[in-house]
């Protein structure tokens, strides 16, 4: 099995000059400290105006950072929003791949649609739109990576005209693909589509074998791709904070834990917010004492606790089939020190034996999914890709300019960047040359 650290960069109140400084050189130090300690993944969500929550609105820009301060760990959007008001899908393209190439090919490509109306108002994306909006971004910006030049589109959500959209990944024909799931349905979905399942449930790991017998059944018997390649891999998001003093691991990360999920639900389900004014942390605070003992936590606590508790929790999920889990380490108050301590602790006493037959275990599953993979790749209808012939000239708006106001016998103004006049004139040359032949 696999193992990744997930980051919302939480940032409770009350705040301080320095505070997401602080934050975020935090978090660049314990990426690097994972990839230093051999864990797989980094996870980077994309969120905005979630405050308290999640300070993490330009993912692509933390990643890049670690890109630079690492060098083996995989480097996931968990996720980026695809409705085209949050990112146009050219765009999208455009960063996954400059990002590939900045990381040396180690991105994975995780994507999403919101759920939470401060986000989906503040960039006007329609609730009963935002998951047709995300289908149709995602088949696209996947055709913008692979193709060379991109057709061009005109669907429902948006459209553009025909363009080379560079640079190109370093991965071919793009990064692995997944998609944030929170229910089962959207596991379900994952399968059809052929991408990988980002699964923020918080579910036990006997539930977590009903997802991934789900996710397979559907994959081998419907799968027809979204994207130009299959990702067939689930990754479980889990509590974590491990010492070898039960009691002291939960000190250390419990109300950290405890306030993801009571933030999580402020934002999506329950509550009510004044952007610039709420104090979630207060009201977690007065809500915990409201609960007492029993507060819960966003769904599942069994990363928490001493190396054997976390053991026998992951092997849970081994025994599922997950693929991979991602810890969810820096949340509510938790402190940088902490977090660090924790991940040492787990890389040298728990992660080896899970490490040991990786290798074994990839080989081994995707030699059983070959001929599952073979079907659905025939299953999917390719964007035809344009004729020499058939790709559309775009002139250059200067010389639009030039030829327009020549036809009105007007003489046009010099060009202002040096050399262009000449180039321009040799251009015109070269042109009349090849229209004599």
């Amino acid at each position: 099995m696999r193992f990744g650290i997930f980051y919302e960069h939480q940032l409770p109140r009350p705040w301080h000059e320095g505070d997401e400084l602080r934050l975020f050189q935090h978090a660049l130090d314990q990426v690097e400290l994972a990839d230093r300690l051999g864990i797989d993944n980094a996870w980077e969500v994309e969120h905005h105006f979630l405050e308290e929550y999640s300070h993490s609105s330009a993912p692509e820009v933390f990643l890049a950072a670690c890109s630079q301060r690492t060098k083996n760990i995989r480097l996931g959007h968990g996720i980026t929003l695809m409705p085209p008001n949050y990112n146009h899908p050219a765009r999208v393209a455009e960063r996954i791949a400059t990002l590939d190439l900045v990381s040396n090919g180690r991105v994975e490509w995780g994507t999403g649609e919101s759920s939470a109306q401060l986000e989906l108002g503040g960039y006007r994306v329609p609730v009963e739109e935002k998951r047709s909006q995300w289908q149709e971004a995602v088949e696209q910006c996947a055709n913008m990576l692979a193709m060379d030049p991109y057709p061009g589109f005109d669907g429902q959500y948006f459209s553009m005209p025909c363009r080379n959209v560079v640079p190109k990944p370093v991965q071919r024909p793009h990064p692995p693909l997944w998609v944030a799931c929170s229910n089962r349905e959207t596991i379900k979905l994952a399968a059809r589509l052929g991408i990988g399942a980002l699964t923020f449930a918080f579910v036990d790991p006997a539930e977590a074998k009903q997802w991934v017998d789900d996710y397979y059944r559907i994959f081998k018997e419907e799968c027809v791709p979204i994207g130009h390649a299959v990702n067939p891999n689930i990754c479980m998001v889990s509590s974590f904070s491990v010492h070898r003093d039960v009691a002291e691991a939960r000190r250390r990360g419990l109300d950290g834990f405890r306030f993801f999920g009571y933030a999580l639900g402020h934002h999506y389900g329950f509550g009510e917010h004044t952007p610039g004014r709420t104090d979630i942390w207060r009201a977690f605070e007065k809500a915990k004492e409201a609960a007492g003992p029993d507060a819960p936590g966003a769904g599942g606590e069994g990363g928490i606790g001493t190396p054997e508790q976390l053991r026998n929790h992951l092997r849970g999920f081994q025994e599922s089939g997950v693929d991979q889990v991602s810890f969810i380490q820096q949340g509510g108050r938790n402190k940088h020190e902490h977090i660090c301590e924790a991940l040492e602790l787990f890389a040298h006493e728990v992660m080896p034996e899970f490490k040991e037959k990786e290798a074994e275990r990839v080989k081994k599953k995707a030699e059983e999914l070959a001929p599952y993979v073979e079907k659905a790749m025939k299953r999917k209808t390719f964007m035809k890709p344009l004729a020499d012939g058939e790709i559309p000239k775009v002139i250059a708006l200067g010389r639009q300019v030039a030829e327009r106001m020549r036809a009105q016998g007007q003489e046009p103004p010099p060009p202002q960047r040096a050399g262009a006049a000449q180039w321009a004139e040799a251009q015109r040359k070269v042109e009349k040359a090849e229209k004599a032949q």
